[in-house]
């Protein structure tokens, strides 16, 4: 891995964009809690539209920073219908900015995934997954196909000469790989089980190391309680939600990472505490375009 790609700053930021928006899929043991297995179902929301037709239009922007730097990184998620039926792409972009921007080389990074709707319109279903990195005029890309009539990912990586390498895999009969922006939307809009407090949930990604899911645990509303604190109101912070992973991932004490959904289940707010040399990394979201349903 080239020298620039391990800096700890550009780590924190791309992973930390995953997990401001509800959606780590890193690789991790959590804690041993209590759960309930979340079996798929469509959410109340299907009744009056479409998951497409949900989402559609709607856009996020958010800011990460730590220490004295509270716009260290910006990122912005984007949902939107493409011109097939029942098509839809979102993107997430993150990028460096100020000193962080200096030390990283200005580093840009973009997720795209093309989902259709499944189920009668009650779940979205990958169907292309792209993560394109710029670091300086270095650009690297990796590329997910999903074909469910043969049952096989197919994955492609661009290679630093340009050439492209390919590699095939079969999809096990029964399983489903959502990658975390499509799991993203399928999550709030209640395909994985209804919200509630207390609960843990189990949410396909792809194969990685043995792990099949990752997990996204609502606090309880006695730990939402504690953790408002003094700050009784709840504003845009409605749903406690935490995770915890192995301290090497998050390069942090607990390995601990913590934030607030709002009653739409928008993430409003992250944190990982006790990041090596920077403290506590947080986010927040600073702007939020609704849907066309609700314009």
């Amino acid at each position: 891995m080239p020298k620039e790609e391990q800096i700890i700053p550009s780590f924190t930021r791309r992973f930390f964009l995953r997990w401001i928006l509800g959606l780590s899929l890193l690789p991790f043991s959590p804690l041993h809690i209590p759960e309930i297995e979340a079996n798929p179902h469509p959410s109340l929301r299907g009744d009056l539209c479409s998951i497409g037709k949900f989402f559609n239009g709607e856009e996020l922007s958010y800011e990460i920073g730590f220490w004295l730097f509270h716009r260290a990184a910006v990122g912005k998620l984007s949902f939107r219908e493409m011109e097939r039926k029942g098509h839809y792409l979102s993107t997430l972009q993150g990028e460096t900015l100020g000193v962080l921007g200096l030390v990283s080389r200005y580093r840009v990074d973009t997720y795209r995934a093309v989902m259709m709707e499944v189920e009668d319109g009650n779940r979205l279903r990958p169907l292309r997954f792209e993560e394109e990195i710029k670091i300086g005029d270095r650009f690297r890309r990796r590329t997910y196909l999903f074909d469910y009539q043969k049952m096989k990912m197919i994955r492609l990586r661009q290679r630093k000469d340009g050439t492209i390498e390919r590699r095939e895999e079969g999809i096990p009969q029964g399983r489903i790989y959502d990658d975390f922006l499509t799991a993203s939307y399928n999550f709030r809009y209640g395909v994985y089980g209804e919200i509630e407090r207390g609960r843990t949930y189990k949410i396909p990604t792809f194969p990685k190391k043995g792990q099949f899911h990752y997990e996204v645990r609502i606090g309880s509303k006695e730990e939402e309680e504690k953790k408002r604190g003094s700050k009784k109101e709840k504003g845009e912070r409605e749903y406690y939600v935490k995770l915890y992973l192995d301290p090497e991932i998050t390069h942090s004490k607990e390995g601990l990472i913590e934030g607030w959904l709002s009653k739409e289940l928008i993430p409003v707010e992250g944190r990982i505490p006790d990041v090596i040399l920077f403290g506590d990394v947080k986010g927040r979201l600073v702007e939020a375009n609704p849907s066309m349903r609700t314009r």
